[in-house]
Parts: C-alpha cells; structure tokens; sequence
C-alpha cells in the first residue's frame, strides 16, 4: 500500500494554491486595469502599457464621471443617475423581500386548496424572460400613468421579483419544524403571530441571501431601465450606456473605466461586506440533523 510522504503532500498543497492564485490572478486582471486606467490621464493612456501603473495618478477622471461627463445631450455626469438607482433599489428590494417572505411562510406552512398550483405558477414566473413581459407590462404602467417613473420601475421590479423571493423562503420554510408551528397555534398564535415570533426570528441568513440578489438583479438591471424609465428617472446603468457611447471631442477611455466603476461599486461593496452571510444563507438549511 502507498503512502503520501509529508513532502509529497506539501507539494501538492503548493500547486493547488499556486494554481488558485493564477487563476484569481487572471480573473481580477480587467477589474485591475479599469482601476489602473482610471487614474491615468488620456496621454498615458494612449502612450503607456494596458497593465502598467498609473505614473502620475489623478482623480479627474472620477470627478468628471461623478459630476460633469455628458451622459447624452445633458452633460451632469452620474451623480443624479445614481441616485435615481438608489430610489428604484431600495423600495423594490424591500418591497419584495417582505413580500416573498409572506408568500413563502404561507406556501410552505399553511398549506390550503391550491397551494401547491400557485407554487408552480410562481416558480414558472422565474423563468420567464424579460423581453416576454415588455409590451404587457408597458401598457399596465400606461394605463395606470406610472410610465417613464421612478415608481413604475420600483414597480416592475416587485413584480418580477417575488417569484424569485417567495422561492427563496419558501425553500427555506421548509426546512423549519412543523411542530413549532403547531405548538404556536396551541398557545394561541395566528398567521401573523407565528411569523413574528417564530419565523422571523429564524430568517436572518434567507434574508441576507434575498436582499444581497435582488439588490444586484435591481442595480444591475440594464433593460426594464431602459425601456421604462424616461429622462430624468433613468438608473445609472443607462446612464453608463450612454456616458461610453457619447463623444465629445475625444474618447476619454478613464472617465469611461471610472464611470464604470462607480456604477459597480454598490454591488461590489455588498458583496465585500455581506459575502460570507450569502453563503452561510445558501447553505442554511441543507443538511438536517
């Protein structure tokens, strides 16, 4: 029988990290030289190397993305797009969230007369594309005046959303005992009571896990933005569409990388903090016992 000698071990814990490191080396390679060469200036772009360090780094690519790029006809840099994202996030996520963690409680612990048929046709909603719903939903927010709003987009984004979420709690309720539900009935708690004092309590990974996707499906959302928002409402991915594809004099390749930047930093700043409690939240639940 053959034994693995201590260095023979070693060295392959070496290769496995060396070959992880390459790996992570090569995968965060365009994300170092957007940063790179957003702090360059235009003739150390166009003379130097892609991968070599800024020499003189400046902030005015990012202060001419935040404040003054021309996004189009109007030239207010990000700034308002921004925060137009902010507006359409934050209610959208809540929103759906609460909602998908109602829906989820009642599918998978109070079970009533096709419950099961309304799982299924929640779970089809998830695979639905995008571009199917355009029209329809296009004429629901004419015929309701919340075309070309912030408010249709939050909207749009709820709608879509709670298929997503109620999946996600659903699948997660499951897992919950029964006989702490049943034990709550027997002291008196309803529907509402149950979930208070017994679910939520219990619902802080499936949360973490909710709000960290929808917040990047919302932010990152490039198509529902761009059909149904309208000048003044638009988020700032179409914002960052039009701000690489406007040209006004030269092509500014770093305020293009730092307009790009910006607009991924929120996500990129959710991951970072909140990454571990993804992960924890995905696999909460998987193994009993």
């Amino acid at each position: 029988m053959n034994r693995q000698t201590p260095l023979s071990i070693n060295i392959g814990r070496v290769m496995i990290y060396l070959l992880l490191v390459a790996f992570a080396l090569l995968y965060l390679a365009p994300l170092y030289v957007m940063i790179a060469t957003s702090f360059k200036d235009i003739e150390e772009i166009r003379s130097g190397n892609l991968m070599a360090p800024p020499l003189s780094p400046t902030f005015y690519a990012w202060t001419k993305a935040w404040s003054s790029a021309c996004t189009g006809s109007e030239c207010e840099g990000l700034a308002p797009f921004f925060w137009n994202s902010v507006k359409i996030v934050v209610p959208a996520v809540s929103i759906s969230t609460i909602i998908g963690a109602f829906n989820g409680y009642a599918l998978a612990k109070w079970r009533f007369k096709g419950s099961e048929f309304l799982f299924g046709a929640l779970l089809f909603g998830c695979f639905i594309p995008f571009q199917v719903i355009l029209l329809p939903m296009a004429k629901l927010l004419g015929s309701l005046g919340l075309a070309n709003t912030v408010t249709g987009l939050v909207m749009v984004h709820v709608i879509y959303g709670v298929a997503f979420t109620t999946l996600f709690f659903r699948n997660y309720y499951v897992g919950v005992p029964t006989e702490l539900v049943r034990a709550a009935r027997l002291d008196g708690a309803g529907f509402l009571n149950t979930f208070r004092y017994i679910f939520l309590p219990l619902s802080t990974p499936i949360f973490v896990v909710t709000v960290i996707w929808q917040f990047t499906q919302i932010w990152n959302d490039f198509l529902f933005g761009v059909v149904y928002s309208g000048a003044g409402t638009q988020p700032i991915t179409v914002a960052l569409n039009n701000l690489v594809n406007t040209s006004v004099g030269g092509k500014e390749y770093n305020v293009d990388m730092a307009a790009a930047i910006i607009a991924a930093l929120p996500t990129l700043v959710v991951y970072v903090v909140a990454g571990k409690y993804f992960v924890r939240g995905l696999t909460a639940g998987a193994v009993k016992g």
